[in-house]
């Protein structure tokens, strides 16, 4: 009987998601769902072309998973970060100047 192998960068991508999701309200979460999701893209390929060979697919699914949720996160707060940025820039501007009062 033949012992399956363990699907590569599994468990890492699982933790890179799991980190994006704890630090999702910085700009390291958006960084680290980046690069779970790029490292699980070649283990994805390979469970798909022989699932019989590998274990550790669940794994791999939930890194994805939480990878993609910690990307939006990271993105969403990112997003935040530039609204407030750009509101308290206009907020700071002479607007009376601008408008000839």
């Amino acid at each position: 009987m033949e012992s399956k192998q363990t699907l590569p960068n599994s468990t890492a991508t699982l933790v890179l998601g799991i980190c994006s999701l704890v630090f999702g309200c910085l700009f390291v979460g958006l960084i680290l769902g980046i690069i779970g999701l790029a490292i699980s893209g070649k283990s994805k390929r390979l469970y798909l072309q022989n699932p019989n060979d590998y274990v550790g697919y669940g794994a791999l699914n939930a890194g994805r998973i939480t990878s993609v949720i910690g990307v939006i996160l990271g993105s969403l707060s990112l997003l935040y970060y530039i609204i407030v940025v750009v509101i308290i820039g206009a907020a700071s501007l002479p607007w009376l100047e601008f408008l000839d009062l």
